[in-house]
């Protein structure tokens, strides 16, 4: 009888102590104050973590009993992982640390804090990690030469943590890479604080990119990334996607349905051909999507017609090759008077000051992008342009349908050169194509329409000289209608020479167009992606889930 008794309190206390645990853990409420990562890649092409993170719990919140740390992936090294609390804001105290107790998502380690941080009050730990492999990748822009690291800092469950967080992210380069020849990646979309770091060196003197904010979040995930010459690694060190593996599909089928010679056959040929299938189309699919730059929401048919677009933003409606948009708003800023080429390869632009008050915001901000006299961040600068510019036609186009709008803006373009085909004179053709230039370049057959149209002789306008510096005017016509320019081209010359322009952007300034529209693209209109949550104590987890351009992916997640 004493002994039912036992256990039945037994079971009692058991009962009753599991939902205090649990109603516990469901009480952290904890402020990420600051947050100081230094990211270091090695010689040997390995990574080194150096995390600083300030804690304020919460008032009445469970006390801080453990921190997961989330890991770029599972092939770091546990032995040298140390990590440390602050007791007394300036004594450091060693701490257990165990990947049995991580509870975030992903891969990673808890750090188990000896010294707990209790409700409202403050604490701190350091964390090390010596050495994490398998982290650098080729470069998707400059695949041959160069390497590609991207990281994004440990974030906890948002239901756990507030406020905001004083930010800091020190990539320290390899040893040997030269300022000039390394390039940042432009920060995922959400990050508060620059787009370009500050670029400086470390005590080592290698080359160091710092970001900061004092208005990130610690629940959010920040992308950050950086590319640099291959040959200061040693080749094994980057990543080679291994081919897929199939092994072991034919057993499994062959075990499901027997053992004939038929069946045997039958496991091994139809599952392969099916699991191929599926991977060419999943190919297809996301090629095809790396030049889909729209975001999802816009296909959302609303209902009516858009009016009010410019001729550039109906192109990006339209998802026209990124590229012939550059070259639009190249015309548009030379025909306002904003800018003159000064040299086409490379191109270089003179501008004009102060500038015109008509601009529109993407032509300010492609401008802006050619104000660098150092010529080293037009690419940046043109990707952050253009998805700003995405942005802004997806926000006005809510409510409206993309399907009509396009057809309606399809009718301007062809109304603009029906106009210059019943122009009477070459005069008034070429000034009827001045004043419908861009709207005519919205014509996927641009090239071969514009040598159908223009047979004869071109008067250039009077802005041409503007934009083709090699360009000798004559004197004007006798006559010669308002608008019209100095000298004439012939209409394959015309034609020839806005085509040029375009693959001026393409070569020198946008690099591979298909990169660079999937650069715009993975933040425009990024792939689906999981999120992910869990961790038992003072924070939650995290997936890696990757949108860079010119890169693949390492990033870190947490939980607790």
């Amino acid at each position: 009888m004493k002994f039912r008794l036992i256990s039945v309190f037994l079971l009692l206390g058991m009962a009753l102590a599991a939902p205090m645990r649990s109603a516990a853990q469901s009480n952290y409420s904890f402020s990420l104050d600051k947050e100081v990562v230094q990211v270091t890649w090695n010689a040997d092409g390995s990574e080194s973590l150096d995390y600083v993170m300030a804690f304020s719990n919460s008032p009445g919140a469970a006390m801080i009993d453990y921190v997961d740390m989330g890991m770029p992936n599972s092939h770091f090294d546990m032995t040298t992982v140390h990590a440390f609390v602050t007791a007394d804001m300036m004594t450091e105290f060693k701490v257990p640390v165990s990947t049995s107790n991580y509870q975030g998502s992903g891969s990673g380690f808890a750090v188990q804090m000896s010294l707990p941080i209790y409700a409202a009050e403050s604490g701190s730990i350091h964390v090390t990690v010596g050495t994490i492999t398998n982290v650098l990748y080729k470069d998707t822009t400059n695949p041959t030469t160069d390497a590609s690291a991207v990281f994004a800092p440990t974030y906890f469950n948002a239901k756990f943590v507030h406020g905001s967080t004083d930010l800091t992210v020190v990539f320290h380069l390899p040893p040997g890479v030269q300022p000039g020849e390394a390039r940042y990646h432009t920060p995922s979309s959400n990050w508060p604080g620059d787009a370009a770091p500050a670029i400086g060196q470390d005590a080592q003197g290698n080359v160091t990119y710092t970001w900061h904010s004092t208005g990130a979040s610690g629940s959010a995930q920040y992308l950050f990334g950086a590319s640099f010459p291959n040959k200061y690694v040693p080749a094994g060190a980057i990543v080679v996607p291994p081919a897929i593996d199939f092994s072991g599909i034919s057993d499994w089928f062959g075990k499901l349905v027997g053992n004939g010679a038929f069946w045997a056959i039958f496991c091994n040929v139809v599952p392969w051909a099916v699991i191929l299938l599926f991977v060419i189309i999943a190919a297809i699919n996301a090629k095809r999507r790396k030049l889909e730059y729209l975001p999802p929401k816009i296909s959302i048919e609303g209902h009516g017609i858009k009016r009010g677009l410019t001729a550039v933003e109906a192109a990006i409606l339209m998802e026209e090759p990124l590229d012939k948009v550059m070259t639009m708003i190249l015309f548009g800023v030379v025909k306002k008077n904003a800018a003159t080429v000064t040299s086409k390869d490379p191109l270089n632009l003179a501008l004009a000051s102060p500038l015109p008050a008509e601009l529109n915001d993407y032509e300010k901000a492609f401008l802006a992008a050619f104000a660098d006299p150092s010529q080293t961040n037009h690419r940046n600068a043109l990707e952050d342009m253009t998805i700003n510019l995405v942005k802004s036609v997806s926000e006005k186009m809510k409510g409206f349908s993309r399907k009509e709008t396009i057809e309606y803006y399809k009718g301007i373009m062809e109304r603009a050169w029906e106009e210059i085909r019943k122009a009477g004179t070459p005069e008034l053709k070429s000034q009827a194509y001045d004043q419908t230039l861009e709207w005519t370049m919205l014509d996927k057959n641009y090239e071969q329409t514009t040598h159908s149209v223009f047979t004869g002789m071109f008067f250039v306008p009077v802005w041409w000289g503007r934009y083709d510096p090699g360009f000798h005017p004559t004197a004007a016509p006798a006559g010669s209608q308002p608008g019209v320019g100095r000298g004439t081209l012939p209409g394959a010359a015309l034609a020839a020479s806005v085509v040029t322009g375009v693959q001026s952007f393409s070569g020198k300034m946008l690099g591979d167009v298909k990169t660079f529209t999937s650069g715009v693209s993975s933040r425009t209109n990024p792939a689906p992606i999981s999120s992910g949550g869990g961790g038992h104590s003072s924070g939650g987890g995290s997936h890696c889930a990757c949108a860079c351009a010119g890169c693949a992916c390492a990033c870190a997640g947490g939980g607790r």
